[in-house]
């Protein structure tokens, strides 16, 4: 029988983790919190490399990470000067003029074979004026500017953070729980040369750390995972053209939106992202299409508040490290892939990378059914959201500009090619459990960008016209009454920032 043990049987207890920012200090706070009592973790980071500092906004499945950590939202949120979000509003997306909002909640209601999407459609054959997002609570609180949550509130959000807060908060929490913070720069990194595993770490100061699972956090240099271990990696630029990006953070202008804004530029995006004390912008653009000057100056000239920093251009690569997880050293952050920020997936890509491994945590030894099962999992989620934030830059009319046009007539994946014609002729979304993006995600975007269906599915047909119509003025109604009923986003912020959190 074949062992499925790698060379290296060694029980794991030393962990180094290589790099800090986001990335490093979640792995760090979860790890220790969750698995420490049995482990020794270290954190290799230089003050003299820089964060990117981007990733500001969030996605809902962020909260469950934080409750597992023990954090307390009122005592987060004010630490790092966080807005709540509920989705993302894009302008200019589907056509110069459109907008339209992606929110994080349910639309509507559902039978066991139709989704609401195909109750509106007929509504919408009869004359139906409201839009599909009118039955959407989270939307419409968005387009209201309100928020409200409570323990018996069923809203779905997330948040938007200062990433250096939120980094500086996580470093603090696993301090607490043990993790040793080592200030250096990473020099040397040694390889054994019987099985390929990674020995160690020297640092430029000469200091050699040991371990035995190494965690590269080292972002697009990816130190380890490449650099020392040559892991290869799969492009996504013929899918995913932008591949630069300049940032800059203004001051508080007016009351906080909550939503992140994506504004279409002549050859790429633009995001706000409203804080309690700023305002972070940015430009995700090709450069194929505009040099990182003009690109700048797109930037500054659709500012709404006086920049408090310089911008800062950064360049990067859409793609996915060929294995996430690679002898006994495991990428996780910028340094396993990136595709790009337009729905705010890079915090929770970390996220979910270190509760994959937490999962299967080689506690005896390393062994070649963990890691490929790691790799197998990670392959799928970066292939999924790959494709989701493909529709956006596809399901465009906009020909306007020669990144437009290329977007609107560049090939895609199968997988997404399917899903499209599918919604265009029967109005469904079929998807697998696991996905990120769930129905209500892809029929927003989906319309949002002008994807209309043909048709809906006939067992809407068995509601008489008139209880359609009931139907469908019920909800909204209900909608409406919550909605009404909600505070202003910058008043809850106000209020919950005054409350006392509560403390272990």
């Amino acid at each position: 029988m074949m062992n499925s043990m790698t060379n290296s049987n060694k029980k794991v207890q030393k962990i180094v983790i290589a790099g800090g920012g986001s990335a490093g200090w979640m792995t760090a706070a979860a790890l220790s919190k969750l698995l420490g009592k049995n482990l020794d973790i270290c954190l290799i980071e230089s003050e003299e490399i820089g964060r990117i500092g981007v990733g500001e906004a969030t996605i809902p499945p962020i909260r469950v990470f934080n409750q597992l950590l023990g954090i307390d939202e009122q005592d987060f949120m004010r630490s790092v000067q966080g807005t709540f979000k509920l989705g993302i509003e894009f302008t200019n997306w589907g056509a110069l003029g459109d907008d339209y909002i992606h929110s994080f909640g349910t639309t509507g209601k559902e039978c066991w074979a139709a989704e609401f999407q195909h109750f509106w459609l007929k509504g919408k054959q009869q004359g139906l004026t409201a839009e599909f997002g009118d039955y959407c609570v989270e939307l419409q609180a968005a387009r209201a500017g309100k928020f409200f949550s409570s323990k018996d509130s069923s809203l779905n959000y997330a948040y938007h953070i200062d990433a250096g807060l939120y980094a500086k908060y996580l470093h603090d929490l696993s301090i607490k729980h043990g993790v040793q913070h080592i200030e250096g720069i990473i020099d040397d990194v040694s390889i054994d040369a019987q099985n390929g595993h990674i020995t160690s770490v020297t640092l430029k100061d000469g200091q050699l750390i040991k371990g035995d699972l190494f965690i590269d956090c080292t972002g697009f240099s990816a130190r380890l995972i490449e650099g020392a271990l040559n892991t290869g990696f799969e492009s996504y630029s013929h899918l995913l053209p932008c591949d630069a990006a300049v940032a800059v953070q203004t001051e508080k202008s007016a009351e906080p939106r909550p939503y992140t804004q994506s504004m279409a530029r002549d050859s790429g995006w633009q995001w706000r992202i409203p804080l309690q004390h700023r305002v972070g912008n940015g430009l995700v653009y090709c450069s194929r299409f505009i040099s990182d000057k003009d690109a700048i100056a797109s930037l500054m000239n659709n500012l709404e508040s006086p920049a408090i920093t310089e911008p800062r251009v950064f360049k990067y690569k859409t793609g996915r490290r060929l294995k996430g997880w690679n002898k006994n050293c495991v990428a996780i952050g910028l340094a396993s892939g990136f595709v790009e920020p337009v729905e705010s997936t890079a915090l929770h890509m970390i996220m979910s990378s270190i509760l994959r491994l937490m999962k299967l945590f080689p506690h005896d030894a390393i062994s070649h059914a963990n890691i490929n099962e790691y790799n197998k999992q990670t392959k799928e989620e970066m292939e999924r959201i790959r494709d989701f934030i493909i529709l956006h830059y596809k399901a465009t009319s906009r020909d306007d500009t020669a990144f437009w046009r290329y977007c609107q007539n560049m090939e895609i994946p199968a997988t997404l090619s399917h899903r499209i014609e599918l919604f265009k002729d029967t109005a469904c979304v079929c998807l697998t459990e696991t996905e990120l993006f769930r129905i209500d995600s892809w029929t927003q975007v989906m319309l949002g960008q002008g994807i209309i269906p043909k048709h809906y599915h006939q067992i809407v047909d068995n509601m008489s016209d008139t209880e359609l119509k009931r139907f469908l003025a019920g909800l909204k109604q209900m909608v409406d009454k919550q909605v009404t009923q909600m505070p202003y986003h910058q008043q809850f912020i106000d209020q919950y920032s005054k409350s006392v959190p509560i403390t272990e």
